[in-house]
């Protein structure tokens, strides 16, 4: 059973609930046997006798509860080891209303309402035979340590005030060298305990010295022993006993802060923890927030949790490197120019916050190199039959085909091969401390598999970290490139909104897209994406970020792809939109897309991925979808020539003109004269939501007449004042203040399509509106419309093109009639085949009758639409779907490979018959 259809079963599950056989449902739906399943149900197979209770052995351990709470449910089980004796995959706890899940062997955990599963289907794919992908998660240890560190930081702030940005500075960086201390003493690196111990027994209680011996025990570590003096006298013996840093980690001076006794207890306390379990990948970031209040409440909640950082560089460049591995395992030859080519790589993070890309780069090359050193001493051992220990006594005959496998044992990996930039100080200073105790971590595990490693102390080179604003800086110069260099970009560039720039960052979008014209609507991440192009362009070269999906969607794919692929380059890998997220306090919740990028070639793959599951493309459009590169420009008239779409009318009025169904009712009560003044007003969520709304309508010539009225003449001039106070162009209209300030209504029938739609909706619904019904501008509206437009607003089709032409906020669009209605593709059409669509529109006008009590809303939940209403629009889709073909489609990527094609007929007939017209327009001359 594939994935594709699970997610399918578990849709089925959760429109038919039933909780007294949803456990069976639920198993059935991943493939497992259905005669374990109903010796499941009968009992024989239950190994828990407990009511509500379902244990199947390696499988799963389940309990419904009523009026209880999952939570602590879920915990009780787990803490009893009784309930895991027979080992349980899944853990699964529901309520009826939430369902709660642990998997016992990844530790990953699952609290989502029960009829969200559909969306969380691979959670439990280990029961259909398909093994998740095992990543680190967050470590409880770098949680604890950062919110010690928080405290720690905030009680010295608050006695020593940083104004300056060179004190800021000198925090910051006295912050990183405690963090080393800490990091040092549980690790190896110093005696265990050292620099805590040294602290505790060597300064005064009240913190009163504390800053002096910091100063003094820094100065020491950067200095070398042969050297070690205070006032031209030894060190005393535990000054001395401190090894020599090096590496700049302690070269600069910068003044320890002032302590006092309750700050120096904090950091006595701060060094009993077990350093040794953080993880420098991640707790980087989870520092950071220390000294980013706007943070604090969920430490860790801003960075790139480890899997999703993986989702960027196994398919950039690990992949492959491992498949050389691979294919190469038996080839001491191959195996040797692996490592020289992995230790010439350079990895490049443009915007590396506290470093969290580079160090899992650094470490996964790492662990690759270890990997390919051990097959080499496999195959030195199978060639001469010694251990690599045993070198010395192999026989002289041997000695040349030794040398062909003699594996030299140090590490090819250096941090100067790791770049980035950082805006941010402190983040610069953390991903350069970060990077040592990373290398640190992987000398440790060389030592463990070689028995050797090159020592920690003296600190080397670190990375080549670059504190400055990317968009400012050359990068060729942060990062050389050389003519044979192979270099991978990467990172999580900031994705902040054309709305939401500040001055700095509008003016690196000038200067970035200054020879563009005019790109204001670009998201501020479309930055990195042009300064990488420029970087990569006509050499060995790629890049990756993760990024907001704004950019591959709407106009903004107009704005930034043409540029790119002008340069002969072209997506070779991308992962589909999917929710950000992690397990720090506070989820950070957004949706992203990770785009790579390169040189054009023949040869490679392109794959796309989407969740668990990947596909080969022969090319990935810059909408992320298998297809030509096609760019769909905005067109001010259909292409499909269809009815003119607008935007309803705008009051501008201050909420004046605008009347409650209670006010209605109140004036025209007290002034019947007033309903010829009066009509309904309808925006999108009021169409949807079946709300009541009214307005004032008032031409030009029955302004005198009705402003008899006063009520309505108060109104008038509160909204005349408004306008007055309100911008430029509502000023203009301040002299008319009895209407509304953008009129685009037209006394005909109409057919009303949502601004804004939920994109988990199977069908964006649409509706009629009445001839004296004021659209507002929250909502578009076609006038006089032939009925069949509604069937094809109401279509699937319709809705795929939707999906990759609109703009989106997360999960909602925001519908472009210049950008999706106007360059929607559909084929000229008989007059029966419109008579065939407006019979669908009837039936589905119908079936929505038959529930009238329910608003659109409530019938296009997903989750709750009626299966009649459901029928009627899949006959719709199948009648316009025959419009285009006789052959029904069976996807939505096949719905979109076709529309693309026929879009790009479209365009070259329209460009064809507008060169004709020319070539006619000149023959006249």
């Amino acid at each position: 059973m594939n994935s594709a259809q699970i997610e399918q079963n578990l849709q089925q599950l959760v429109k038919s609930f039933n909780k007294e056989t949803f456990i069976y449902d639920f198993l059935l739906a991943y493939g497992l046997p259905k005669a374990s399943i109903s010796k499941l149900k009968m009992g024989s197979m239950n190994l828990s006798k407990a009511e509500g209770e379902i244990v199947w052995k390696k499988k799963l351990f389940f309990r419904s509860v009523e009026n209880a709470d999952v939570h602590e449910v879920i915990s009780a089980i787990q803490a009893d080891s009784d309930n895991l004796r027979h080992e349980p995959r899944f853990i699964v706890v529901t309520d009826n209303e939430t369902l709660l899940a642990v998997d016992t062997k990844t530790a990953d955990t699952l609290d989502i309402p029960i009829l969200d599963l559909p969306r969380h289907y691979d959670f439990f794919l280990p029961w259909a035979g398909m093994e998740k992908a095992v990543h680190q998660s967050e470590n409880p240890a770098d949680v604890k340590a950062a919110e010690r560190m928080a405290k720690l930081y905030d009680e010295i702030d608050k006695d020593n005030p940083t104004e300056t940005q060179e004190q800021v500075h000198n925090l910051n960086v006295f912050l990183s060298r405690l963090l080393f201390c800490f990091f040092a003493e549980d690790t190896g690196i110093f005696d265990k305990s050292q620099f805590t111990h040294a602290v505790s027994s060597h300064t005064q209680m009240d913190g009163s010295d504390l800053n002096t011996f910091l100063d003094t025990l820094f100065e020491v570590m950067n200095t070398s022993s042969s050297k070690r003096m205070v006032s031209g006298a030894e060190l005393p013996a535990y000054l001395q006993a401190f090894p020599y840093v090096n590496g700049g980690l302690f070269r600069n001076p910068h003044q320890a802060p002032l302590f006092t006794r309750r700050s120096r207890q904090m950091l006595v306390d701060s060094g009993d923890l077990d350093w040794s379990a953080i993880n420098p990948d991640i707790f980087g970031s989870m520092i950071q927030a220390v000294v980013t209040p706007e943070h604090r409440g969920g430490l860790g909640m801003h960075y790139t949790s480890v899997p999703n950082i993986m989702k960027v560089i196994e398919p950039l460049f690990l992949n492959e490197l491992k498949e050389e591995f691979e294919t190469g395992k038996n080839e001491p030859k191959r195996l040797n120019k692996l490592l020289d080519r992995i230790s010439k790589l350079k990895i490049f993070d443009p915007a590396c916050g506290s470093g969290n890309f580079l160090i899992i780069a650094y470490k996964e090359l790492r662990t690759l190199e270890i990997s390919i050193l051990q097959q080499l001493q496999r195959l030195q051992q199978a060639a001469t039959g010694f251990e690599p220990y045993q070198l010395e006594l192999i026989p002289k005959a041997q000695l040349t085909l030794a040398a062909q496998f003699q594996v030299q044992l140090f590490t090819r990996v250096q941090l100067s091969q790791f770049y980035g930039i950082e805006l941010d100080d402190f983040a610069h200073e953390i991903a350069v401390l970060s990077l040592w105790l990373a290398q640190h971590q992987m000398n440790t595990k060389f030592k463990e598999v070689f028995g050797t490693a090159t020592p920690t102390l003296p600190l080397r080179a670190g990375g080549n970290i670059t504190q400055g604003n990317a968009i400012r800086l050359d990068w060729e110069e942060v990062c050389p490139k050389l003519p044979n260099d192979e270099i991978y970009i990467l990172g999580n560039p900031p994705y902040l909104g054309a709305k939401e720039l500040n001055k700095i960052q509008k003016a690196d979008m000038d200067r970035t897209f200054d020879s563009l014209g005019n790109v204001k609507r670009l998201d501020y991440i479309s930055c990195w994406f042009k300064t990488a192009s420029d970087y990569i362009s006509g050499v060995n070269q790629k890049f990756a970020f993760v990024s907001t999906n704004s950019i591959c969607q709407g106009e903004q794919v107009s704005l930034l792809w043409p540029y790119i692929l002008s340069k002969n380059q072209e997506i070779f890998f991308c992962y589909q939109p999917f929710d950000w997220g992690n397990n720090a306090k506070s989820n950070a919740g957004v949706t992203c897309i990770i785009v790579g990028v390169q040189v054009v070639r023949k040869e490679g793959l392109r794959m796309i991925f989407d969740g668990t599951r990947s596909k080969t493309a022969k090319n990935i459009s810059p909408y992320l979808i298998d297809g030509k590169s096609i760019i769909i420009n905005q067109k001010s008239e259909s292409i499909s020539d269809f009815p003119k779409m607008i935007l309803g009318s705008s009051g501008f009025d201050g909420g004046y003109l605008i009347l409650s169904v209670e006010e209605r009712n109140e004036l025209i009560k007290s002034n019947p004269e007033s309903h010829i003044y009066i009509r309904r007003f309808m925006s999108g969520d009021d169409f949807m939501n079946d709300k009541y709304r009214y307005c004032l309508w008032i031409e030009d010539n029955e302004v005198i007449e009705a402003s008899k009225i006063l009520e309505i003449k108060q109104r008038i001039e509160k909204c005349r004042i408004f306008r007055l106070d309100a911008g430029r162009d509502a000023r203009k209209a301040a002299n008319v203040p009895h209407r509304f300030f953008y009129r685009t209504h037209q006394d005909t029938s109409a057919v009303i399509f949502p601004k804004t739609a939920s994109g988990r909706r199977e069908y964006i619904p649409s509706d009629f509106a009445k001839q004296d019904t004021i659209i507002s501008n929250a909502a578009f509206v076609v006038y006089t419309p032939d009925l069949f437009i509604f069937s094809i607003l109401s279509c699937k089709m319709h809705k795929v093109w939707m999906e990759v032409t609109s703009a989106k906020m997360r999960s909602d669009f925001r519908y472009s009639v210049n950008l999706t209605y106007n360059t929607f593709p559909f084929p000229p059409v008989s007059r029966a085949q419109k008579q065939e669509l407006e019979k669908h529109v009837y039936r589905i006008l119908e079936e929505r009758e038959a529930h009238s009590e329910k608003t659109l809303a409530q019938l296009y939940d997903p989750d709750k639409m009626p299966d009649g209403l459901r029928e009627a629009h899949r006959q719709n889709d199948l009648a316009v779907e025959r419009c285009y073909r006789s052959k029904p489609f069976e996807s939505d990527e096949e719905r979109l490979e076709y529309l693309f094609k026929l879009y790009e007929q479209m365009i070259a007939a329209e460009k064809d018959k507008g060169t004709l017209f020319e070539k006619k327009k000149r023959a006249k001359k």
